[in-house]
């Protein structure tokens, strides 16, 4: 019986039961189990830690003494270079520039504004301030970087039209006056009405020219006072001599009365 029951194991007995498998199968897939949790570092530890812990040497000069990198240049197109090329020629060419900040409005507005501006030969010119920063950094004009951050317009103009142009940005409240350059002097807002308030240059040069010749004149005067008060007396007594030796004296008027007093 045991030998029969190995047989029957070992393959033999019926042939459907030789090399047989289950079709399913059950395999154990599950996560194993941790052994390892984290556990904080021990204090004595930690402070060998801290201890130990390598600190760079401080540079012997701090890094905000040394000299700046130079940025990498980037290669501007003909674009751009036009545009700067324009704007350096703005403030080249014309006499009174000045920067306003412009606020939304209408394209009916604008062309309103320029047309109003342009009765006064006053130019409106769109810029960037990328390519006016860039310009102006470079020039003498320096102090105008400040107003260069929002949207700005520039107006222009080969005279110095100063009155006209705030009458006319008086009604346009889209348009804010910055500041201006005028005759290459940067000038403030108030600098700029202070400015329309002075006369104009012929009437300028006129009281000028009054005033200088005004004083030479007063010291011609005072210079020839003498001679001529001394000339008056001469002829005064030369008068008395010659009645004196005709024999009819000349009473002596009130003036003269005073004068030989």
């Amino acid at each position: 019986a045991p030998a029969a029951k190995m047989a029957a194991l070992s393959g033999g007995g019926a042939p459907w039961r030789r090399g047989w498998l289950p079709a399913l199968r059950f395999v154990r897939c599950g996560s194993k189990a941790v052994t390892r949790h984290w556990k904080a570092m021990h204090f004595q530890r930690q402070k060998l830690m801290a201890v130990t812990e390598y600190l760079p040497p401080r540079p012997a000069v701090p890094p905000r003494c040394l000299p700046r990198e130079e940025e990498a240049l980037e290669e501007d197109n003909g674009y751009v270079r036009l545009l700067r090329r324009q704007v350096q020629e703005v403030f080249r060419d014309y006499r009174m520039i000045a920067v306003c900040q412009y606020n939304a409005m209408p394209g009916e507005d604008v062309v309103l504004m320029r047309h109003y501006l342009q009765k006064y030969d006053i130019e409106v010119k769109f810029v960037l301030n990328e390519i006016v920063r860039h310009v102006l950094s470079q020039s003498k004009y320096k102090t105008l970087l400040p107003l260069f951050v929002a949207r700005n317009i520039l107006l222009v103009s080969r005279e110095t039209k100063v009155k006209e142009m705030l009458r006319v940005l008086k009604g346009v409240p889209q348009v804010n006056l910055l500041g201006a350059c005028i005759d290459d002097t940067i000038l403030s807002r108030q600098g700029v009405e202070n400015f329309a308030k002075l006369p104009s240059l012929e009437a300028a040069q006129g009281q000028t020219a009054g005033a200088l010749a005004l004083l030479p004149s007063q010291t011609s005067s005072l210079l020839q006072r003498g001679s001529v008060h001394l000339t008056a007396l001469l002829d005064h007594h030369i008068g008395r001599l010659q009645a004196g030796e005709t024999g009819s004296p000349d009473e002596p008027g009130p003036e003269q009365s005073a004068g030989d007093q």
